[in-house]
């Protein structure tokens, strides 16, 4: 499966779904299409991207079944949106989305940098994290899943840094082959003694998923 087919296949059955920075609306046609949601939001800040889902989604927003709103984040989104997809956006742009608008019911994160800062971000507001994971598509995503309340167990640094369900996956394996060398390479040529500090941590959590 392709990026957007294992995307989609964190969407839960619901009744209202978003997709905050839909681009060309894929995984919005899925979940109409599938059944998976009775009526959906395509979001995005850029009209001209707006605009290509809009045509892949037209038979859906004749029907009334879809809605387009150009907005920044979860500004036009209705905050009883059961669902929400937001992919393809660094960590630290999530965090600002969610702190602006507000964590939804239930949603599906896939964060592109700093997937560290989004995973205590969300456990640190008692979010319920059901799924954290990591997949390979021409290169190496994590997707976080969960709902606003329950809760989630304490994470270990290693669950913090990788996601605890990624910890058993053998993807993790060459990920961390990858980003152990440019680790080592940044801490051989880094001066700063708290980014060398950092670096150290990281190079040993890598070191023990590859034990």
């Amino acid at each position: 499966m392709g990026r957007i087919e294992i995307l989609c296949s964190y969407i839960d059955n619901c009744d209202s779904f978003a997709d905050v920075g839909c681009d060309h609306g894929y995984c919005t046609q899925y979940a109409l299409k599938s059944g998976k949601c009775k009526s959906a939001v395509i979001a995005d800040i850029s009209a001209k991207c707006l605009a290509k889902a809009e045509t892949l989604l037209a038979e859906f927003i004749e029907k009334g079944v879809c809605r387009s709103v150009c907005c920044d984040g979860l500004s036009g989104v209705p905050q009883d949106t059961e669902q929400v997809l937001i992919a393809g956006m660094g960590g630290d742009e999530i965090i600002k989305i969610l702190t602006r608008g507000f964590v939804p019911e239930k949603f599906v994160f896939q964060p592109m940098k700093n997937v560290v800062g989004l995973r205590k971000f969300l456990l640190e507001r008692g979010c319920k994290i059901t799924a954290d994971d990591i997949f390979y598509d021409g290169k190496y995503y994590f997707v976080i899943k969960g709902e606003r309340r329950g809760g989630t167990e304490e994470y270990s640094s290693a669950e913090l840094f990788f996601g605890r369900d990624s910890l058993k996956n053998p993807v993790l394996k060459s990920y961390a082959q990858a980003e152990l060398i440019k680790r080592e390479r940044y801490f051989d040529d880094c001066a700063d003694p708290s980014a060398r500090k950092k670096t150290a941590n990281e190079i040993n959590l890598l070191k023990e998923v590859l034990e």
